[in-house]
C-alpha cells in the first residue's frame, strides 16, 4: 500500500505542490496524511496516525526530509522505526537517494544512512536559522517602534478620576479597579503607564 505525508508549519502555508508530487506518484488521497504544525517533534496527529497504519511491505512518501520532521535526532529515530521495526519502505522524493528499496545491500544502507544524518542535519540546522532570523526580525522590529500584540482597550471615561481618588487614599486600588470595570493588576498597570505619560 503507497502513502504520502504532508507537513506545514502553518495553517497558512500552502501544501499543493507537496500533494501535486504525492499524486504524481500515485498515492490516492485518502492515503495522503497532513499536519500543519512545526516539525520540532514528531507529537502530530496525523503522522501518529499514519505511522499506526503502515505494515510491512507499505510504501511511504514524503516530498523532503524537512516536511518529516526538523529535529535531527527525532528524524533519526523515526526512520528507524518506520523502515527497521515496522518494516515499511521510504522514498524521499527531492533526494533519490533516500529510497529504501534501492540498495538494501550494505554499501546502498551505509550510503542512504550517511546522506539521512547529512539532511537530518540541514533540516535541524535550517529550523535554528529561521528561529534566529524570527528572533532579529522581532527585535529589529521593536527598535523602530513596532508594537506587538492588540492594541489596549481605551480607558473608561471614569479612569482620571478615580485614579486621582485613588492617588489620594480616597479609595481603594480595588475599589477603583472595580469602578473602572478592570482586574486590579490592569489598574495598577494602566496607572503605571498614565503616570508615565502625565511626566512627559
Amino acid at each position: 500500500m503507497m502513502y504520502g505525508y504532508i507537513r506545514v508549519s502553518s495553517t497558512d502555508q500552502n501544501e499543493d505542490r507537496q500533494v501535486t508530487a504525492l499524486r504524481g506518484k500515485g498515492v490516492p488521497d485518502g492515503n495522503i496524511y497532513m499536519d500543519k504544525q512545526s516539525g520540532k517533534d514528531f507529537d502530530r496527529p496525523r503522522y501518529k496516525r499514519l505511522a499506526g497504519k503502515l505494515k510491512p511491505g507499505d510504501l511511504l512518501y514524503v516530498h523532503s526530509i524537512d516536511r518529516l520532521g526538523r529535529n535531527y535526532e527525532e528524524i533519526q529515530n523515526q526512520w528507524r522505526i518506520l523502515t527497521k521495526e515496522i518494516g515499511a519502505d521510504i522514498c524521499v522524493l527531492d533526494m533519490p537517494l533516500l529510497d529504501t528499496r534501492r540498495g538494501k545491500d550494505l554499501m546502498g544502507t551505509f550510503l542512504s544512512d550517511i546522506v539521512l544524518q547529512v539532511l537530518s542535519f540541514v533540516a535541524e540546522n535550517e529550523r535554528s536559522n529561521i528561529r534566529q532570523r524570527q528572533a532579529e526580525g522581532i527585535a529589529a522590529a521593536k527598535a523602530r517602534g513596532v508594537r506587538f500584540g492588540r492594541p489596549p482597550a481605551p480607558l473608561p471615561e471614569n479612569f482620571h478620576h478615580l485614579y486621582q481618588q485613588w492617588k489620594n487614599g480616597k479609595i481603594t486600588g480595588t475599589a477603583a479597579a472595580k469602578l473602572c470595570g478592570m482586574p486590579l493588576s490592569t489598574f495598577r498597570y494602566r496607572a503605571e503607564i498614565y503616570e508615565k505619560a502625565k511626566l512627559l
